[in-house]
């Protein structure tokens, strides 16, 4: 795979950089991370809070033109895994909570937005912005549950160790979608869910319930089981985890 990773000082936001980046065309992953972001997004209307400096913000540009566009959430599958791997290679303990976020038991350290081009009906090019909290020791945006990797660990790491660690990991789950292997990356997704065992609290639009997580389909959308054997099917946006108070 021929890669670029470009390293600047501030941006509006790395997913505007790379988007914009004459040299998007010349590399099978383009990697852009900034040490602060003026305009840093995450879902929705969501800004990601980061003091200059302290944590990992960063693009990452792909042309997977080969995967069929009804499984697009595979590449979400993939990163997730790969911003996981990389983490857990500091310490154990991550889980993926979908669609992509990183959680450690129930706190967020990772969140990633992701905007596909599409030409032709199929998938022309995917962007993955994240944000990694690496050095961050406190959070004042009254975000619920924001939490760094250095909290975790109980000292500082350098951004570009855990980036180097991250495109190491995406570069293997990548060439697996790459090489058409959707099983294996479905199966690892799916074991490295947060609470992937149990029932557990959520919220739709007719409230509270109890329901277990019984799979997260091809598309993106999560299945799960309440008490009453019911099961409920949710898209991005449509259902919130309750989470513990007090984080």
């Amino acid at each position: 795979m021929k890669k670029k990773i470009i390293r600047l000082k501030e941006t509006t936001s790395t997913n505007d950089y790379i988007r914009t980046c004459d040299l998007s065309d010349r590399y099978d992953l383009l990697v852009v991370s900034a040490d602060y972001q003026t305009a840093g997004r995450g879902q929705g209307t969501n800004t990601w809070e980061s003091e200059p400096g302290k944590n990992l913000l960063f693009s990452m540009l792909t042309h997977p033109t080969s995967v069929p566009l009804g499984r697009q959430f595979l590449l979400s599958m993939a990163e997730a895994l790969a911003l996981k791997e990389a983490l857990d290679s500091f310490v154990e303990g991550f889980e993926v909570k979908w669609p992509n976020d990183i959680y450690w038991k129930d706190s967020k350290v990772s969140g990633t937005l992701i905007e596909t081009r599409l030409s032709g009906g199929h998938i022309q090019d995917c962007i993955f912005g994240t944000g990694i909290d690496v050095n961050q020791w406190e959070f004042r945006s009254g975000a619920p549950n924001p939490l760094s990797l250095c909290s975790i660990i109980g000292r500082e790491v350098k951004t570009d160790k855990v980036l180097k660690r991250v495109v190491e990991a995406f570069e293997k789950y990548y060439g697996l979608l790459m090489e058409g292997d959707y099983t294996d990356i479905a199966a690892l997704y799916h074991e490295s869910l947060y609470r992937r065992h149990g029932f557990f609290p959520y919220e739709d639009k007719e409230g509270r319930f109890e329901a277990a997580v019984v799979e997260v389909e091809d598309d993106g959308h999560l299945v799960l089981r309440d008490r009453d054997d019911r099961f409920r099917t949710y898209g991005f946006k449509e259902v919130n985890f309750i989470l513990p108070q007090g984080l």
